[in-house]
């Protein structure tokens, strides 16, 4: 008689999915067609569990006649994903007066009893939510039947089709609750996602003999390292054996008694199911088993809870050892997991004494000493003391104590404020927009509402990947880069199809970039390399200079710092591309706010304060963003560009005497006109011209515009007819697009996405559809100007999975991103290529 479809045994041929019966269910299926010893099972369609939920129940008695008269059940959760999770399972189902006699005399009284009572508790407690307190304490059954009683007012249940409908329904019913709803919307599971139930003979790990249950798996879930991991525990059911203190070992281990001692033969058959599974089912999986006087029964096999270290590790060896191709390898790691194994973390088995809670900018996690200035934490850094540096919001002027930082803090901005930005580029973690916190900077005092006062030295923790501040240093868990993280990077540039540079603005940004493999640099922001406090004073006599006179005097104090720095570049790229964007911010970044900087810049310069004031007062504009920077600058005062371009050059024609090859790119920063790139590159053309024949070195390089506001865009066709190449700004583009301040936007962006005003952070996550669409415009009328001008991204969404789907969908040349997101894209860029439609070679395999 065929089945109902609302019911399958789960045979080797039965037309079990998993979209409709589940992924238990699915993977039950495979473990019975590898002929593994499993229980006989029935999926029972999500379509049946949501109709139990509504009070439709499906043919339970025709559902019973599946099993023997007297067998007892379990009931599995079977979600689409695993990680949907799902209600708990429940053992023994059919377990009364009768069974529990049988049982005695097959098994002993102990074990009747003990399955009675487990059973008689769990369906109280969990089936029909009566207080856990009444079966708490030790009782016989007896006793429990009789409280259950007193609570039902009626006879504990004694047929196996009422206790199976009501643990059917329980389970129905919890599906659909509203917390259980969230928790899984939470893991990324669909509204309207269902749940597939899971209805087993159950295996007694109660009775004679060798007889309990257990779990085992055979990679480690921290490292992923081949070992065999588990316990066992006898006389017990379902997972127990995870939970007791005098669970057994496996294998033999000098620390206690294993499982191995005594069924050596059993461990075998353990071992050779697990390189079943992983050979076959191309996964390592953790197998839940039960012995009954020495026989083996496979309950359930679910992949092996991993951490991010472990998952990249698993998916390398698979691709090694040739279970899985390579390419497959590469698409089963979501690009972010590796911001995990590239920066610490706190540790997820650690206590956490959350303060509160700010946006994560920056990944990873740091534990320090609170400072309340850059200078501050310069004084830690000389001390070998971690500290953390909190701000209200940081500026350039901070460079320096946050590269001596381990970790960054501010009250305002968001994931583009330039602390976030700052800090992805160094690698160090940052939380910022802790609108909660009160940070008093004249007392050095730092205030959690509700909890305490910090003072400068107190020590915190930072958790940058969840953005919450922890009270006190956290227990960590410490990178990982090489081994299996390394093969994967390399599989990646094997794989994908567009370049990958980075934005590093100094050499020790490259150095770190290079250890990650890059294809050059997309964007070096010249302005970082000012903030050497003996750079800053130079810099600082050229923005007091009177006339252009003597700013070309203080700039060439300051060119040879530059070309040291652009030669080491060089130096360190060994041929590949270095673009380096023209100075950029507005002057006032570089002069300082306070009252005691003024005092001590007059003092530096030796002018009156009064002097010093009013010019600071005078730089100072109502929109610095939209005011005198950028290209602006190059134009008002030629005498700064001038200077840089003839670092760059001289720097070229250095390397290049020192035999090793150059490959210079100069970007012109906040072009909205043509005519700004013609005058500019008539004054660079000619500087070139003089360092060539000053050095004699047939020094190239290639001129092009950083495309960031959106009349470039717009006019991208006449600026490309001077440019080599137009590479999207994409952080100021989105400010002047949206009319928003990245650094003011995470005041109200989550109240934004909330109510879907935008889908996403458009900072966070490139808007395809009005950034994007200034993007394709300026890409394809550059295009119809010069067919083989050069695109790129080189914003922080250049990071971004989703924004180099839309750059390679757009047919650009590369992205460029911060170094610790190098990685990351590239991982995304390979995977994107991967599921490309395309004939893999074998190669690939």
């Amino acid at each position: 008689m065929p089945q109902p479809p609302d019911m399958i045994q789960i045979t080797p041929t039965a037309e079990v999915t998993a979209g409709l019966h589940g992924s238990r269910a699915k993977c039950l299926q495979r473990l019975v067609r590898l002929d593994l010893p499993v229980p006989l099972s029935v999926a029972l369609s999500s379509d049946t569990v949501h109709g139990l939920a509504e009070g439709h129940l499906p043919d339970i008695a025709r559902l019973c006649a599946i099993f023997d008269e007297g067998d007892l059940l379990s009931v599995r959760a079977s979600s689409q994903s695993p990680d949907w999770g799902g209600p708990g399972t429940v053992l023994n189902i059919g377990m009364n007066d009768a069974i529990a006699q049988r049982i005695a005399a097959e098994h002993g009284q102990s074990a009747a009893e003990a399955l009675y009572l487990s059973f008689i508790r769990a369906y109280a407690v969990d089936v029909l939510r009566l207080d856990e307190d009444l079966f708490a304490d030790p009782m016989t059954p007896r006793i429990a039947k009789a409280h259950f009683e007193d609570e039902m007012e009626e006879p504990f249940p004694q047929d196996i089709e009422t206790q199976l409908t009501e643990v059917l329904r329980s389970m129905a019913r919890a599906w659909e609750g509203t917390s259980a709803r969230l928790l899984r919307r939470a893991k990324g599971a669909p509204p309207d996602a269902g749940l597939g139930l899971v209805v087993q003979r159950m295996a007694l790990g109660l009775g004679k003999g060798e007889t309990g249950a257990g779990v085992v798996q055979y990679v480690s879930s921290d490292t992923g390292e081949a070992q065999i991991t588990g316990r066992y525990l006898p006389q017990s059911q379902g997972r127990a054996a995870l939970r007791e203190n005098d669970a057994q070992f496996i294998e033999k281990d000098p620390r206690g008694p294993s499982l191995e001692d005594r069924c050596p033969e059993q461990v075998a058959a353990l071992r050779a199911a697990g390189e079943l599974m992983r050979t076959r089912l191309r996964e390592e999986m953790q197998i839940e088993f039960t012995l009954l006087d020495g026989q083996l029964s496979i309950l359930d096999a679910v992949m092996v809870p991993r951490t991010a270290r472990a998952e990249v590790r698993i998916a390398v060896d698979l691709a090694k050892d040739g279970v899985i191709p390579k390419h497959e390898a590469l698409t089963r790691i979501a690009p972010f997991t590796l911001n995990q194994l590239m920066h610490r973390q706190v540790s997820p088995n650690g206590p956490r004494d959350v303060l509160t809670r700010g946006i994560a900018a920056a990944p990873g996690a740091a534990t320090g000493k609170i400072v309340f200035s850059a200078a501050a934490a310069q004084a830690a850094q000389s001390r070998d003391e971690p500290c953390i540096l909190v701000r209200r919001e940081t500026s350039p002027e901070d460079i320096r104590g946050m590269h001596a930082a381990d970790a960054i803090l501010t009250e305002r901005g968001g994931t583009t404020s330039h602390a976030a930005v700052i800090a992805r580029g160094l690698g160090v973690p940052c939380v910022a927009g802790a609108t909660d916190l009160q940070l008093n900077m004249r007392k050095k005092t730092l205030t959690v509402p509700g909890r305490k006062i910090f003072h400068e030295g107190d020590i915190i923790t930072v958790d940058g990947s969840s953005g919450q501040i922890l009270a006190g240093a956290a227990k960590m868990i410490e990178p990982n880069m090489g081994g299996a993280f390394a093969t994967l990077l390399e599989w990646a540039d094997e794989a994908r199809d567009i370049g990958i540079r980075v934005n590093a603005d100094t050499p020790e940004d490259a150095r770190l970039a290079l250890t990650f493999g890059v294809d050059g640099i997309g964007l070096c922001r010249t302005e970082h390399m000012f903030f050497d406090p003996i750079r800053l004073t130079v810099m600082r006599e050229m923005i007091f200079a009177e006339n252009a006179g003597d700013r070309a005097a203080a700039l060439d104090r300051l060119l040879p710092m530059q070309r040291d720095d652009f030669t080491e570049l060089f130096s360190l790229m060994q041929g590949r591309p270095v673009c380096i964007r023209l100075f950029d911010p507005p002057l006032h970044e570089f002069l300082p706010g306070d009252r005691d900087g003024i005092r001590a810049l007059a003092e530096a310069l030796d002018l009156p304060v009064s002097r010093v004031a009013a010019r600071i007062e005078q730089l100072q504009e109502f929109n610095p963003m939209l005011g005198m920077r950028g290209v602006r600058l190059g134009i008002t005062m030629p005498e700064i560009y001038e200077m840089q371009a003839r670092a760059i050059f001289e720097a070229v024609a250095a390397t290049m005497r020192a035999g090793h090859a150059a490959m210079a790119e100069i970007m012109i920063p906040l072009v909205s006109a043509k005519r700004e790139v013609e005058l500019i590159k008539d004054r660079i053309d000619a500087i070139a011209a003089s360092v060539r024949r000053e050095t004699g070195q047939d020094i190239a390089f290639r001129l092009g515009v950083m495309v960031e506001t959106p009349r470039a865009a717009l006019r991208a066709g006449e600026i490309a007819e001077h440019s080599a190449f137009l590479s999207f700004g994409t952080n100021d583009l989105t400010q002047m697009t949206y009319g928003l301040s990245r650094d003011d936007a995470g005041k109200f962006m989550s109240a934004y996405v909330n109510q879907g005003v935008f889908v996403e952070d458009p900072f966070q996550r490139l808007d395809t559809d009005g950034v994007g669409e200034l993007l394709h415009l300026g890409a394809a009328r550059g295009r119809a100007v010069k067919a083989g001008i050069t695109l790129s991204i080189c914003g922080e969404h250049g990071g971004d999975p989703d924004s180099i789907a839309f750059s390679r969908e757009a047919g650009f040349t590369y992205v460029s991103c911060s170094p610790f997101r190098v990685p990351v894209a590239k991982l995304a860029a390979a995977q994107l290529a991967v599921k490309a439609p395309q004939t893999l070679s074998d190669s690939d395999t």
